[in-house]
């Protein structure tokens, strides 16, 4: 190899050389511009970000449960206003320690009995059973009205209530009680009306029953008696559940009532005070 050719592949390398060194200073200069410790800070970023993202999506599912809720949540307040609407209409039947409730009426036929100014007889569906003529006049139908009886109210008090035995009286209440014998006396009111009225003032579907009432009135057991039937009992105090049996087994032990049974029919008698 001439010198001339040895010095052009030593210069070419020497240029090489020279490039190599430029790329490094220029790498040198990035890495100084750009720490190692930045990489380490972009890592908690991320960490960070991935965290919030998790929160957020929790939030996302709680507000979506709590949306599907509020439905559910309507129902429970719908049914706790009508049952503080039971509750409250409940409350006017139920006697206090201070004074003793007043009886109440079941049924509208007392005011249509009230305005009948013509005389009737039962018809001949209503069998043999005839009832007295009325009087022509409201005022005299009124006054017989208020010559009738009313179904006695004997309220227990709480010597007798305590008299009894745990067994027998178990979560009954004096109130609970009372408001059930007024119940009863509101029964045995409204069987009394149907017996009373004529045919045209009954609806058609109280004749059947106005028939069973008053051949159950006319029996010896029961005549001259105010009653009423184990399918009368409907609430809104007495009502045929546990409680409700409970309740007659303790008034029958106290004395005011009595049980016979006529035909297929359970009769219940409201008996005076001695």
């Amino acid at each position: 190899m001439d010198s001339k050719k040895a010095g052009a592949s030593l210069d070419s390398l020497i240029s090489a050389f020279n490039a190599r060194i430029a790329e490094l200073q220029e790498l040198v200069i990035a890495r100084n511009m750009y720490p190692a410790s930045t990489v380490t800070d972009l890592t908690a970023v991320d960490a960070a970000l991935k965290a919030m993202e998790f929160q957020v999506q929790n939030i996302k599912d709680r507000v979506r449960d709590e949306t599907l809720a509020i439905p559910k949540a309507k129902k429970l307040i719908d049914a706790s206003l009508k049952q503080q609407k039971k509750l409250q209409s409940m409350s006017g039947f139920v006697p206090s320690h201070s004074h003793i409730p007043e009886r109440t009426s079941m049924m509208n036929l007392d005011s249509n009995i009230r305005s009948q100014s013509e005389s009737s007889k039962l018809d001949a569906c209503f069998g043999s059973l005839k009832l007295e003529e009325e009087p022509a006049a409201p005022t005299k139908v009124t006054n017989e009205k208020k010559g009738r009886s009313p179904p006695p109210l004997w309220f227990i008090i709480e010597d007798e209530l305590d008299s009894l035995s745990s067994y027998m009286k178990g979560r009954l209440t004096l109130d609970k009680v009372n408001a059930a014998i007024n119940d009863m006396a509101s029964y045995a009111e409204a069987n009394a009306q149907i017996i009373a009225a004529p045919k045209k003032k009954l609806p058609e579907n109280l004749w059947e029953k106005a028939l069973e009432l008053r051949d159950i009135a006319t029996t010896e057991a029961v005549k001259g008696k105010h009653f009423f039937l184990e399918s009368d009992i409907k609430g809104p105090a007495l009502k045929l559940d546990n409680t409700g049996k409970a309740i007659l087994t303790v008034l029958r032990h106290l004395g005011r009532i009595s049980e016979t049974r006529i035909g297929h029919h359970r009769v219940m008698i409201l008996l005076k005070p001695h």
